[in-house]
C-alpha cells in the first residue's frame, strides 16, 4: 500500500517559552508538559514523510532545546518566519532558528497549492492577497493567538491556540471545513 503525502499547517508552538503558558491561557502545568504534549500530538497526526508549514513562531528557547525538540518532530518541515524567529525582522533570523534543518531556507511568505486551492501562507494576517478575489484563494496566518477577527471568509488562524487546531497540525480540509462552520455561525 503506498503511503500518500499528506500537507499540515500550524503555527505559534512557541516551544519552551514559559511565558505563553500565561499570556495564552494555555491549559498546561508546565512548559515541559506543553512541549510534550504537543510533540505527542504532532507526531501521532504527521508521518515522518508528510510535509508540514509552520507559520511562525517555533520556539523561544535555548538552541539545544529548539534542537532536540525540531528532531523529535515528525515531518518534512517548512517554516515561514514569526516576530520570535528572528531578531530585527526577516533579516535577521535567530541562527538557530535557520539551522534547525528546514526543507528549504525559512522566508516570509510562500504559496502553496492544496486540494486545488491557493494558499497563501505567512506569519502576519493580510488583509488581501495575490489570490483573495478567487473562490480558491486562501490565506493562512498565525501570530495573533485567536485574537482577530479577520474580515475576509477565506483567511483564518492557525495557531496551535485556536479552539479547532488544538496544538496539533491540521490539513487544508480540517481548516477550511472548520473556517467555514465558524463564519457561517457568526
Amino acid at each position: 500500500m503506498k503511503n500518500f503525502t499528506r500537507k499540515f499547517y500550524v503555527a505559534d508552538t512557541h516551544f519552551g517559552h514559559e511565558m505563553i503558558l500565561g499570556h495564552c491561557e494555555r491549559p498546561f502545568s508546565s512548559v515541559r508538559e506543553m512541549d510534550e504534549t504537543m510533540i505527542d500530538l504532532w507526531n501521532a497526526t504527521v508521518a515522518p514523510h508528510d510535509i508540514v508549514y509552520h507559520l511562525g513562531d517555533f520556539a523561544l528557547s535555548t538552541r539545544e532545546h529548539a534542537t532536540s525538540v525540531f528532531k523529535r518532530l515528525n515531518g518534512r518541515k517548512y517554516l515561514l518566519f514569526g516576530n520570535h524567529d528572528c531578531r530585527r525582522g526577516p533579516q535577521d533570523p535567530l541562527p538557530h532558528i535557520m539551522a534547525l534543518g528546514w526543507e528549504q531556507p525559512p522566508t516570509e511568505t510562500l504559496e502553496v497549492k492544496d486540494e486545488g486551492c491557493r494558499v497563501f501562507l505567512s506569519h502576519y494576517a493580510h488583509l488581501t492577497w495575490q489570490a483573495a478575489h478567487r473562490e480558491t484563494g486562501w490565506h493562512f496566518y498565525g501570530h495573533s493567538h485567536g485574537n482577530l477577527a479577520h474580515p475576509h471568509p477565506r483567511a483564518r488562524d492557525v495557531g496551535v491556540d485556536m479552539p479547532d487546531v488544538s496544538y496539533v497540525p491540521r490539513t487544508f480540509k480540517e481548516l477550511t471545513s472548520a473556517a467555514a462552520t465558524i463564519k457561517a455561525a457568526a
